[in-house]
């Protein structure tokens, strides 16, 4: 039993297969699934995200703006993350964070919106999902003044930082997610990271329609695909993949207050 805990299966990429994309996910032995929200808060990209998670019963959606989008956040997007973060189907604040390599929003603009999602979940007390992109320092920082102590935790997604990111928010409590990146063949130095997670903070996504693990690179990723990291990264571990998909399984439980039917 696997759960991908961190997908985009709203995008368009999805439209014209959405069903069978769902189904074989649960053929692959994929028991839930993360619907992540993002995109501009003022274009109906959450009512989106939320529609899917409501149209299928092992789907849940998280919804928050993207440190992309930092620069559309307003009072109407902070509204609406509270309605929809009060909503049953709905069960994180996220992805938000720092993105340093794109810069699509200016980085104060990103900061500050951060540290407001993050005192909304917390007030909320809902957990969080974190995108970081080389801003590990920073991501820190602002976790540690905001997060620190937190009832509910939060996860870094699609972990892709160094040690010092992956000690740190450990030590804050919260879970590393690895996506299919940690199969690419020059992706040694994740690997390692991926080594000293602890398994009780350990959680396995697709982060589709991107970062299809192999033996899929260079296809559209889908939740299916989420069984072939959790092998890879069972046997790197050298656990059992039985073994493997129920403690990621019940780390999803427990993160997220969400079982997995």
């Amino acid at each position: 039993m696997f759960i991908d805990s961190h997908a985009h299966i709203d995008g368009e990429e999805f439209d014209a297969d959405r069903d069978e994309v769902v189904a074989r996910a649960r053929e692959a032995g994929v028991r839930a699934i993360l619907n992540v929200g993002t995109g501009d808060p003022h274009a109906g990209n959450f009512e989106r995200a939320v529609a899917v998670a409501e149209r299928y019963e092992h789907v849940y959606a998280a919804v928050g703006v993207h440190p992309h989008d930092a620069k559309l956040y307003d009072g109407a997007a902070e509204r609406l993350i509270l309605e929809f973060v009060r909503s049953r189907r709905v069960v994180a604040v996220g992805e938000i964070g720092l993105d340093y390599h794109y810069d699509h929003s200016p980085r104060e603009v990103q900061r500050d919106v951060f540290a407001k999602q993050l005192r909304l979940a917390r007030e909320e007390g809902v957990p969080v999902i974190i995108h970081s992109r080389e801003a590990d320092e920073e991501t820190l920082e602002i976790l540690r003044a905001e997060y620190a102590g937190a009832v509910r935790g939060g996860v870094m997604h699609c972990f892709g930082g160094g040690p010092a990111l992956a000690e740190g928010a450990l030590a804050l409590g919260f879970y590393i997610s690895f996506a299919g990146n940690v199969t690419f063949k020059k992706a040694e130095a994740l690997r390692e990271v991926a080594l000293t997670v602890p398994s009780d903070r350990l959680l396995v996504e697709t982060d589709c329609p991107y970062l299809a693990p192999v033996p899929h690179r260079g296809r559209r990723n889908e939740p299916a695909y989420v069984a072939a990291t959790a092998r890879f990264l069972a046997d790197l571990r050298g656990l059992g993949e039985e073994e493997f998909g129920r403690a990621t399984s019940e780390n999803f439980a427990r993160l997220f207050g969400v079982g997995a039917a």
